[in-house]
């Protein structure tokens, strides 16, 4: 069996309204009755060791590609970083799971911008493998596949390089020609649901 978990952090963009992101973590409010829930970097990590996944995914502080924030996103790359080590730190089961970290910087792909500054981060750390995240929040194309493109020529290629949220067919073979290794999508499954196949030729209408 191949098993990889996710950390909750994509929750931060999909559940903004009910949460509120501090050094400490990300404080949840539930829209059922109001309840708060703590998740911090180390409680990601227990979760994902209890479960015994193959791959754990850190808890990374994620902004919407869309966001014009420009102070956020420098927030989110340095403190993604920060809560990485503390996902390293927490992690009780090293030699069998193996930790992924997580690129932010937003669509900044200019020399010395964000996400170069949080690859150097990343490859100093020198992890099992390595997950391009902030991406496929509704960004055009052009700057999404400079990021991908950015991203793979930097990380190493004798370790595996996962591309988060994506995709669409095109950007599946797109990206796998960039040098991606790994997807994962609602898509798919989302469109089977509608009752709609997706072949070499397209879409099929069942």
């Amino acid at each position: 069996r191949n098993l990889l978990t996710d950390s909750g952090g994509f929750q931060m963009v999909s559940l903004l309204e009910l949460a509120d992101i501090t050094e400490d973590g990300v404080k949840f409010k539930s829209p059922v009755d109001g309840t708060s829930m703590l998740l911090r970097p180390e409680d990601s990590i227990r979760h994902q060791n209890a479960i015994g996944s193959d791959i754990m995914m850190q808890l990374d502080d994620v902004v919407s590609s869309v966001s014009v924030d420009d102070a956020r996103f420098e927030e989110a790359c340095h403190r993604t970083l920060r809560w990485l080590d503390r996902c390293i730190a927490a992690n009780a089961n090293r030699k069998t799971q193996n930790l992924f970290g997580i690129v932010q910087g937003g669509l900044d792909t200019s020399p010395g911008g964000l996400r170069a500054v949080n690859l150097q981060g990343m490859l100093s750390r020198d992890l099992p493998g390595y997950a391009i995240g902030g991406l496929a929040g509704g960004e055009a194309k052009d700057p999404f596949w400079k990021v991908v493109h950015q991203c793979c020529e930097a990380l190493p290629g004798g370790k595996p390089r996962y591309l988060m949220g994506v995709g669409y067919p095109l950007d599946l073979v797109v990206c796998v020609a960039l040098g991606v290794d790994m997807f994962d999508c609602v898509y798919p499954t989302r469109t089977a649901r509608f009752g709609v196949a997706l072949l070499d030729s397209g879409t099929l209408k069942l």
